[in-house]
């Protein structure tokens, strides 16, 4: 079947390069190995709409992120995904580092963003748990949080519906020339498009190498987090990071969209582009840092860890996005090296490959594409007397099934009764949180693993966590302990 782009990857930059490519006459097609969208980095990073004073003026990370974090608040309310702004401040604890956080400064001022630098008194103000140790910070206001999770999904239900076709467990084997386009062979077959969008994360170096003579390398850099439970949320009400060092920006802590607070990341290069575990050394090693910056933080009140992995590129002069054309694979467009602050910047890189893409196609605007996507119910955070009308029109939404999060039977059917819809535990706790609280999933999962098999007509035992073999129910017994 022929397309006229095909986008590997369901990712973040994916998803939102799908979206942006329905908004021209163009038939569009994403590949994504995994069984749903936002699987790799997009599921587990920092959640930080960052403002761009990081990045070096003149480079990708510097132009994609500021336009990034500029759209951002609008494209949330478009898809009504949660976003907040809640300001940043890098921490300096030494008069000696002081050189490093003006640089900061000139690097933001470069960049267009609004940043300066608060003194010892200031910062206590602004953030009185924070450590006495810090001489000063730079603060950016600009700097916001966001929800990752909804934020890929409302993206892809935006990009469905305009009329692009999403194809899960799809890994991409081989991609060729061929006198149309490219021939891109998976394990469900071919499949053929005029343009290749290469937004394939941790893969992407192995996608470009398949099709240009000039080699990449992307490195799986791990990064393992603490997430503590609502009762911490308040703790510090900004993103508080360090002054950043070789390996990025450091160890943050930060308060989130949903009233968590989380801790993290490290920073590993690690070889296996699959090795999300956490180890006790990690842990520690985040745990430690982040006490330089919140002496407070209570850690007792931690609630799960996990390591999310970035697509990490080794170039001389520093690190850059690698976007656009490739010179020697016309209509092969590439994102790769999509690290921090790569959800920032997804925006305006999804709108960046999309125009090229449409520039190379000569292709006109869809004339009868939609904004937005289908309104999301959340009775928790209605107004009770809103809540109580709303729940007598819906039943299922009053039928409260993750009872930490207090999110519905509804909720849950919505979820996956959406395009692309979840099919797996991990795929409804990404569209509604149910088992992202303070159990972790403990005694919501058979009641979503009931809903998941009565809506979708698949049995629990077929059903899985996160696809692949990750089966929650591994066989039956009957009376007496015999099985089946």
């Amino acid at each position: 079947m022929l397309y006229d782009v095909i986008v590997i990857g369901a990712g973040v930059t994916g998803c939102a390069a799908a979206m942006e490519l329905t908004r021209f006459d163009l038939r569009v097609a994403v590949l994504e190995k995994e069984e749903d969208v936002c699987c790799g980095t997009s599921k587990a990073n920092s959640a930080i709409v960052h403002a761009g004073f990081d990045a070096r003026p003149g480079t990708n990370k510097a132009r994609f992120n500021v336009l990034g974090s500029k759209r951002m608040p609008a494209l949330c309310r478009e898809l009504d995904v949660p976003y907040r702004n809640c300001g940043a401040l890098v921490l300096c604890f030494d008069e000696a580092d002081r050189p490093r956080l003006e640089e900061l400064l000139r690097r933001g001022e470069a960049n267009g963003v609004d940043v300066r630098i608060v003194e010892k008194d200031e910062l206590r103000a602004l953030e009185p748990n924070v450590s006495d140790a810090a001489v000063a910070a730079l603060y950016a206001p600009t700097s916001a949080i966001v929800c990752p999770f909804e934020l890929t999904a409302a993206m892809a239900e935006n990009a469905a519906a305009n009329g692009a076709e999403f194809f899960f467990d799809t890994p991409v084997r081989s991609i060729a020339p061929f006198d149309a386009g490219w021939r891109v062979l998976t394990d469900k077959g071919p499949f053929e498009a005029k343009v290749v969008v290469n937004a394939a994360g941790l893969y992407s170096g192995e996608l470009h190498n398949m099709v240009s003579e000039n080699k990449l390398t992307v490195t799986p850099r791990k990064g393992e987090y603490v997430l503590l439970d609502k009762k911490a949320g308040g703790l510090v009400s900004r993103t508080i990071f360090q002054v950043p060092g070789p390996m990025g920006k450091g160890v943050l802590v930060t308060p989130t969209v949903h009233g968590n607070l989380l801790a993290g990341p490290t920073a590993v290069d690690v070889p296996d582009p699959q090795a999300t575990n956490t180890t006790q050394a990690g842990i520690d090693d985040l745990l430690a840092r982040a006490r330089q910056s919140v002496p407070t933080l209570p850690v007792f009140r931690t609630i799960t860890g996990f390591a999310g992995l970035r697509a990490h590129v080794k170039q001389e002069g520093g690190t850059d996005f690698i976007l656009g054309p490739v010179e020697d694979a016309p209509g092969f467009l590439d994102a790769v090296g999509i690290e921090s602050p790569g959800l920032s910047a997804a925006p305006a890189i999804g709108e960046y490959l999309a125009a090229e893409a449409a520039k190379y196609l000569s292709a006109g605007k869809n004339e009868s594409y939609r904004p937005g996507r289908e309104p999301v119910y959340r009775p928790n955070e209605m107004p009770w007397d809103q809540r109580v009308e709303f729940i007598k029109a819906h039943p299922a939404y009053g039928q409260i099934i993750c009872r930490c999060e207090q999110v519905s039977e509804g909720e849950i059917v919505a979820a996956i009764h959406r395009k692309p819809g979840a099919r797996s535990l991990d795929g409804v706790k990404r569209r509604t949180r149910a088992g992202m609280g303070r159990c972790q999933a403990g005694f919501c999962s058979p009641r979503v693993l009931e809903i998941l098999s009565r809506e979708l007509g698949v049995p629990q035992e077929e059903l899985t966590k996160s696809g692949g073999a990750s089966r929650p129910i591994v066989g039956f017994t009957r009376e007496g302990g015999a099985e089946e």
